[in-house]
């Protein structure tokens, strides 16, 4: 029996119907194959976020305080050449006479018109009739003197030696002289010497320091003592027990400390109305570094009573410095953990120790980067090291690498790198 017209209509609806179904699962299963390429493509291709440090916490390394043996009279202040200012004083620290320490300032000035070369002797200097009578002058002044001839020579460094060490009145008028053809010329050159540097507390009258109008504080003193020790010529003369030189015979050093516990210089200075006065500097080994202190002490009323006083003052100093070992080679200063597991220390590259004077604040600060990914060694930033104005950075590294997360992490942790 031929197929009715309503069994044809069944059969293409049935056939509709398959063609529906079989182009609905043909849909779907494209939509699967491109939603999870999409997924595995936007997996593979996130971005790994950056990661923060955690910092250590850095032990405190400031140094307890160590009381330093002042004398209860007087003035006087410490310092250490290569530390700024003042590291500690004692009583009144303004401007007061000075005495013949004013003679530091003079031979300073007179080399900074003649510098003379380490080990060099100079240019010869002839003294004559206006000498002559400078001597006598001084002597009725009451003043210091070496003895001075007419027609005598000696070297600008032999000269210096005269005024530094047996501390010759007479000699510092005569070299200004020779050096700035008058006193007064003098006194102005050393106005714009002392200007130029700072020294705007200390004032002279005079090349001597006999005039009570030569003045200056502690902390001045302390900075012109350093300008005399990175003389080589000063730093040398003043570190002489004696002298023995042409045509005046051996000088002795008026410094009755010199060689004692370090002790080498620099000048003495003595009149009624400053008292007994010395500017004096010691060298100190503290660890593998040599230390070199610069003090001042003014005001005594005999040179033993001074004299006893700054070996207390030294005494109990010398402990006061410290080498510090700060950071050592390797520590942990900070660690970097990731989401997918890596971690990693960041340790310092090197060790650090500083020099320190008693108890100044010894701070640390870590600086450590963000990073993403990183090899094994990577520098990440630093240990800032500071105690008073001196500032070390030590470098610190990665012990371990931190890598990709991968294709398995990746495909398994989805949206685990957002962020």
């Amino acid at each position: 029996m031929p197929p009715t017209s309503s069994t044809n209509d069944a059969r293409r609806r049935i056939y509709v119907r398959r063609r529906i179904v079989v182009f609905s699962a043909l849909a779907l299963a494209l939509a699967l194959v491109i939603g999870g390429g999409v997924y595995t493509s936007s997996a593979l291709a996130a971005p790994v976020p950056t990661q923060s440090a955690t910092v250590a916490d850095r032990a405190d390394a400031t140094q307890p305080a160590v009381p330093i043996a002042w004398p209860d009279f007087g003035r006087g202040a410490l310092g250490a050449v290569g530390m700024p200012g003042v590291l500690t004083s004692s009583g009144d620290q303004g401007a007061v006479p000075i005495a013949s320490i004013t003679k530091v300032v003079t031979a300073l000035v007179i080399l900074d018109a003649h510098p003379l070369a380490e080990g060099e002797a100079g240019p010869t200097i002839e003294y004559g009739e206006r000498d002559a009578d400078i001597y006598y002058d001084v002597i009725a002044e009451g003043g210091s003197v070496a003895p001075v001839a007419v027609g005598q020579t000696l070297s600008l460094r032999q000269s210096l030696e005269a005024l530094l060490i047996p501390s010759a009145n007479n000699y510092s008028i005569s070299l200004a002289e020779w050096a700035y053809g008058s006193v007064d010329a003098y006194l102005a050159a050393a106005r714009a010497w002392l200007d130029a540097r700072g020294l705007t507390d200390t004032q002279l009258a005079d090349t001597s320091g006999l005039d009570a109008g030569n003045t200056s504080t502690p902390a001045n003193l302390i900075e012109i003592g350093k300008l005399a020790l990175a003389d080589p010529t000063i730093a040398s003369i003043v570190a002489e027990q004696a002298a023995d030189l042409p045509g005046i015979g051996v000088v002795d050093n008026t410094n009755k400390l010199l060689g004692w516990n370090g002790v080498d210089g620099i000048k003495t200075g003595t009149t009624d109305e400053a008292g007994a006065c010395l500017l004096f500097s010691a060298d100190y080994l503290v660890g593998d570094q040599t230390v070199t202190v610069v003090g001042v002490l003014l005001g005594g009323d005999t040179h033993s009573e001074l004299n006893a006083a700054i070996r207390s003052v030294l005494e109990s100093a010398v402990p006061a410095f410290h080498i510090v070992d700060v950071i050592a080679e390797g520590d942990a200063v900070a660690t970097y953990s990731t989401v997918w597991g890596d971690e990693a220390t960041a340790r310092a590259s090197t060790g650090a120790s500083v020099l320190v004077w008693n108890d100044t604040p010894i701070t640390q600060t870590v600086v450590a980067d963000d990073i993403a990914l990183a090899a094994e060694g990577t520098a990440v930033g630093s240990v800032q090291v500071t105690a008073g104005e001196t500032t070390i950075d030590v470098p610190i590294t990665l012990d371990a690498a931190i890598d990709d997360p991968g294709f398995e992490w990746r495909m398994t942790h989805p949206g685990g790198l957002d962020g």
